[in-house]
């Protein structure tokens, strides 16, 4: 008897980091390959093993699962199942006239055999002829191979290599299946030669024209039902294969016998496969135009293995939401128009080891109770290297796997909503990483990349850009954003390094770029997918935003995709937009200083000469607290008192600034490293038993006292994007180092805000303020001892005086404390 080779590997081999080259079959496949020991002389030669031409060993039975009740196949080196059909019942009993089939043409067997043959539905499975009905099998490693149908019971004469054909007596193609005999055990399964492709014209046609908005439902994996049989499609876009083969663990990642047909001009490539079901490892093993081959992770794979493996799984939803009545209101204001207060979290570090889960008991309740409207979650899509928090995607419609399934990613997201938050998700359509086993080069040449090397390579990250001209690799990117939206309730996108997208010389020299066609530098192909892509999601989601992280003065980011601007073009169609500008300038000034911050005055006030050009975010996210820029209290200057004045200050200007606000994890409570996504924050500075616990105690008290009042103050947000929503008291007291201004709600009721950024009292500190309100109090001052500050505060009311100000009839003389922000509201 042949001698077995090891069991099949049920965990796969570790896979190359991102942006790694291996091309052997074990790495990329991140699986091991079949075995193949050395060939005997019964054994013969096998022209179509995954690692090419050479001898074969015959493995156990491949497992597989018949719609049927079936016998079960035990795997390569372990005790069997169910046992096998007894000799005496193994096919042998006649063969109901079964005759030779011609042989196939030494072209098509090489091709079939070698994994690059087109149709391999054209000589597999049943096929009428002249005199009966001829079945043709490719079953490697099988001894004998047994056509079973009603009234029916015919061996199939072997024709090497794994092949078995024969000629029945038969007019009709009767409903059969296959009793394979693997010599010590056999199992009775579909042909996946027998049935009809499933999937319809109408899939192919809106993906040609780049039209279907819901294309994960046509490719990947599905689970479904199929000419009576459940089993799974798989389908994949490989337009420049020479053929693709579908491996996985139930075939030993030997995809010789599941040869995949191509559907014509449309480049996509199907199988069903009966039996296969929920949980199955599978990949793609890709004859490149050169003959080489590659094997490759599903791109539209829905599940996947838990990094470092990087295997695609077949997976359905089970999943039933609760969350209904979040889904039929959050539509109902329109978000510039609405409290938007942002936690940027960074799920795999927020609490190290959580899995989505656990994460979904603790992360809504703290976020709840700080007050925060929304989450936005770092890049929750598939990804191979940690260190790139997210934004190196391989995975693109697949939640990571590191903290769970993506039912339970959905559980997470239902539970927020439960909770009254909103879930925002940063998107990255903007490259992808060069793992050899992913996206880059696909199916031998370049596909979801564009043609040109020096076009394709992103010149700051070693990855690639999308080619946003070709309709097959937009349609598959406006898909995944409203897949994330309907699949998962998302109710935002923050789409990352837009910047990088819309210019063609971002980031490169002179004569490293082509102008476009009206010799611009705008990437006009990234201008049509941004716009494609938000008119899509809008028409087809009710109530989500799409904010752009956009770094540059692009001219109507968040302008409707129909408005034509100065500069020619239509609006991107933005919901929002991280206000950039704001954000470094107003870190500048604060890091400075407060003796020289006179001289950086108008970095502060600057951002109001275009506050309402687009709609905006004002965002201290996690690309300000690494990489040596210091965490957000670690950059103000002074000792740790003035440090954390200057935090609670900064933090009452900036929720009081027009703008929707965003805080990245950590900086609520003044930590003061800098983030790793290592370990996370440092919830130990909250430990009672520390001695500073106060202090960060007290900011973080600050920020859900903020968060509250943002919330029940409208002059904070109801006219966000409406320039009477705002008035300078005085923006020029730079000697003062002081800034003072009004907010209006819509029907006019006004909120103060006045900063002091120095380090000393300023006692009866006159502001002019509108002469229809007769008194004001102070409703919030970030110097209060609650939140660790030096306790100067406005207890009575401040009456108006008829003293002119500010070029007001009317003024008042509160105390400003150090390092301080104050709030006042109509008495």
């Amino acid at each position: 008897m042949t001698a077995r080779p090891p069991s099949r590997p049920t965990t796969p081999d570790t896979a190359p980091a991102s942006g790694a080259t291996d091309d052997s079959a074990a790495g990329r496949s991140g699986h091991a390959a079949a075995p193949r020991p050395p060939a005997t002389a019964q054994q013969g030669t096998f022209a179509g093993s995954a690692a090419g031409a050479g001898s074969f060993t015959r493995p156990a039975a491949p497992r597989e699962t018949a719609a049927a009740p079936r016998e079960t196949a035990a795997a390569p080196g372990r005790t069997a199942g169910p046992a096998g059909p007894s000799p005496a019942a193994r096919p042998g009993s006649g063969s109901h006239g079964v005759r030779a089939a011609a042989p196939l043409s030494d072209g098509d067997r090489g091709r079939l055999l070698g994994g690059a043959h087109h149709d391999p539905h054209g000589l597999l499975g049943a096929h009428p002829v002249r005199g009966g009905l001829l079945i043709r099998v490719l079953r490697p490693y099988a001894e004998r191979v047994t056509v079973l149908a009603k009234g029916l019971r015919a061996d199939l004469p072997s024709e090497g290599d794994g092949l078995f054909a024969g000629v029945l007596p038969l007019r009709t193609v009767p409903e059969y299946k296959l009793l394979v005999d693997y010599g010590d055990n056999a199992l009775t399964v579909q042909d996946p030669y027998r049935f009809l492709p499933a999937l319809g014209e109408l899939d192919l046609h809106l993906f040609g024209e780049g039209r279907h908005e819901q294309l994960w439902q046509a490719l990947g994996a599905r689970i479904m039902d199929h000419q009576g049989v459940t089993g799974t499609r798989f389908t994949v876009w490989a337009p420049n294969a020479r053929g693709v083969r579908v491996v996985g663990n139930f075939n030993y990642w030997d995809g010789t016998g599941h040869p995949m047909r191509s559907l014509g001009s449309s480049g996509v490539w199907e199988l069903f496969v009966p039996g296969i079901g929920e949980g199955e490892l599978y990949k793609f093993e890709i004859t490149r135009p050169d003959g080489s081959r590659t094997v490759r992770a599903d791109p539209m794979a829905r599940r996947t293995e838990c990094p470092p493996a990087n295997a695609s799984v077949v997976d359905t939803s089970h999943y039933r939401w609760t969350d209904g009545d979040w889904m039929a209101r959050r539509g109902e204001r329109p978000v510039h128009e609405a409290p938007f207060s942002v936690y940027e979290v960074h799920l795999a570090s927020w609490r190290p080891g959580l899995t989505y889960r656990q994460l979904a008991v603790q992360l809504p309740a703290y976020v709840k109770d700080l007050g925060f409207t929304h989450v936005e979650f770092m890049p929750a899509s598939e990804h191979p290297f940690g260190g790139s928090w997210g934004y190196q995607v391989t995975g693109f419609y697949a939640p990571t796997a590191r903290m769970g399934t993506p039912d339970d990613f959905r559980f997470l997201i239902d539970a927020l909503h439960r909770a009254g938050l909103g879930v925002l998700m940063d998107w990255v359509p903007a490259h992808f990483p060069r793992d050899d086993w992913a996206l880059a080069e696909f199916d031998g040449r370049p596909l979801y990349e564009p043609q040109d090397p020096a076009r394709a390579a992103h010149p700051d990250w070693g990855t690639l850009e999308f080619d946003y001209g070709r309709t097959e690799v937009r349609n598959f990117l406006v898909a995944n954003a409203v897949y994330w939206c309907e699949e998962f309730h998302i109710d935002g996108l923050r789409v990352d390094a837009v910047a990088s997208m819309l210019y063609l010389d971002y980031s490169r020299e002179d004569g490293d770029w082509t102008p476009n066609v009206h010799g611009g530098r705008e990437n006009l192909d990234a201008v049509a997918f941004l716009q494609e892509m938000n008119a899509t999601v809008y028409r087809r989601c009710p109530g989500v935003v799409t904010i752009a992280e956009e770094s540059t003065a692009w001219d109507g980011v968040t302008r409707a995709t129909h408005h034509v601007g100065p500069g020619g073009f239509g609006g991107l169609g933005f919901g929002l937009k991280w206000n950039m500008g704001w954000m470094h300038d107003s870190l500048g000034y604060v890091s400075k200083e407060p003796v020289h911050r006179k001289y950086h005055h108008g970095e502060m006030t600057f951002s109001m000469i275009y506050a309402y050009s687009e709609n905006y975010v004002l965002p201290i996210s996690h690309d300000e607290v690494v990489h040596g820029k210091r965490a957000l209290v670690s950059k103000m200057p002074g000792d740790w008192w003035q440090q954390r004045a200057n935090h609670r200050a900064y933090l009452g200007f900036m929720w009081a600034h027009p703008g929707k606000q965003l805080l990245f994890m950590g900086q609520e409570f003044a930590q003061g490293a800098e983030w790793a996504e290592s370990h996370g924050p440092d919830w130990w500075l909250l430990d009672p038993s520390y001695e500073a616990e106060p202090d960060h105690r007290g900011v973080r008290d600050l920020v859900r006292e903020l968060n509250r009042r943002y919330a029940a103050t409208p002059a904070l947000w109801e006219r966000d994007t409406d320039p009477a929503g705002f008035s300078w008291i005085d923006g020029d007291a730079r000697e003062d180092n002081v800034f003072s201004f009004l907010r209006f709600a819509a029907d006019g009721t006004p909120l103060i805000s006045v900063t002091n950024f120095s380090p000393v009292v300023r006692r009866a500190y006159r502001i002019g303020v509108p002469d229809t309100v007769p008194a004001w109090r102070e409703v919030l001052n970030t110097d209060d001892p609650r939140y660790g500050g030096s306790g100067v505060t406005n207890a009575d009311v401040l009456k108006a005086e008829p003293t002119p100000w500010n070029g007001r009839a009317s003024s008042i003389t509160p105390v400003l404390p150090p390092l301080a922000t104050l709030w006042l509201r109509p008495s």
